[in-house]
């Protein structure tokens, strides 16, 4: 099945976000037994559209930063050296105690031990993030937009911001640009809003050309019914989610593709990567592969970006996932959470399981 996309659009891509820093031990060290840390730029969305910036294609990013706070600053630069375009308006901080940038404090685990993420969203001044604020008409009707991507993550982060993403959606239908959505449930957002994020999270799906998650995802999120457990059978498990995908495909049926990840953590530094998805009536599947491990946060998005990556490049859909597996196990190698190809042929040489040296 074919995605058809818009042209003569000014904007490839498209995301909401709101942007943090992430500060990580040195050496795979765990937090508290550390003194020395490095501090990154970092942000779901972000991380999803980073493989097509660097790979040539214009991406837009609509955010609020902190007015003249130095970590506005910092993250700004970064998402210029990221070749982004950034769209966002400036928010007086108000007091000491008002609004600031989320911080994201990880340690990346090593072997037998497992990564351990402390986020810390207080005064995060994304949760400000409100449609007004944006000409929505100029955007997609004007410069033009070929695919939106919306992340559970900014839908659940406030009132403001699940408008935000609703009219998103919505404009987006109305200029003929594809949505994708990444469920991302989190169940202290969901907290005592049940009824008001089901509501955001149906219609989003119900126009979305695009719908990824996990098993978790889709039945906290949208109220399917999750995979049947295939204990240690991958062929059991891999059929239990093609059943959860077509609930969905049943309850969303003006969905093209409904995409999963498969993973299994066998230590810190070394997983079992696979994925799944339905393309029209056509599976995908690559079963899970061994792939190693520097820092596994960022994997996921790495294989949505690769898989849109796809999509806007007009390749034939097997490529989707095949690009998606190997972006999202190219990104789990580097220390930062989002993807940095040099090009295309360093993505493929990881599908084809080439590691060689190229010289």
């Amino acid at each position: 099945m074919k995605i058809e996309l818009r042209k003569d659009c000014a904007y490839a891509m498209l995301v909401p976000t709101s942007m943090g820093v992430r500060i990580t031990p040195v050496n795979g060290q765990p937090v508290h037994c550390s003194d020395t840390f490095v501090m990154q730029a970092t942000s779901a969305e972000t991380n999803v559209a980073s493989v097509s910036s660097y790979l040539g294609l214009p991406v837009k990013v609509l955010t609020t930063f902190v007015k003249d706070s130095p970590i506005a600053r910092f993250l700004k630069d970064n998402l210029a050296s990221r070749h982004m375009h950034v769209e966002a308006k400036d928010v007086d901080q108000g007091n000491p105690w008002g609004y600031r940038h989320q911080f994201n404090i990880a340690d990346s685990g090593a072997g037998s031990r497992g990564p351990r993420v402390h986020n810390d969203r207080a005064g995060e001044v994304g949760r400000t993030l409100n449609v007004k604020d944006f000409d929505l008409d100029r955007i997609f009707g004007q410069e033009g937009v070929q695919i939106v991507h919306l992340s559970g993550l900014i839908a659940a982060l406030s009132p403001e911001t699940g408008t935000f993403c609703l009219e998103l959606a919505r404009a987006a239908k109305q200029y003929g640009t594809r949505v994708s959505f990444d469920l991302n449930h989190r169940a202290s957002f969901w907290k005592n809003r049940e009824q008001e994020l089901s509501d955001i999270f149906m219609e989003i799906a119900g126009v979305s050309d695009i719908l990824i998650g996990n098993e978790e995802d889709f039945q906290l999120c949208l109220g399917i019914e999750g995979p049947d457990a295939g204990g240690k059978d991958l062929a059991k498990k891999i059929e239990g989610f093609k059943g959860m995908i077509n609930r969905a495909k049943y309850a969303f049926p003006k969905t093209s593709v409904f995409a999963t990840t498969l993973r299994e953590v066998v230590s810190a530094n070394s997983h079992m990567w696979g994925a799944i998805m339905a393309e029209g009536e056509t599976w995908h599947v690559v079963e899970p592969r061994e792939i190693g491990v520097l820092d596994r946060i960022g994997g996921g998005d790495g294989f949505v970006g690769g898989m849109l990556y796809g999509i806007l490049r007009d390749w034939a859909p097997e490529k989707w996932i095949q690009f998606g597996w190997a972006n999202g196990a190219f990104t789990t190698t580097l220390l930062t959470d989002y993807s940095q190809p040099a090009d295309e042929d360093q993505i493929w040489s990881v599908w084809q399981g080439n590691a060689r040296v190229k010289r």
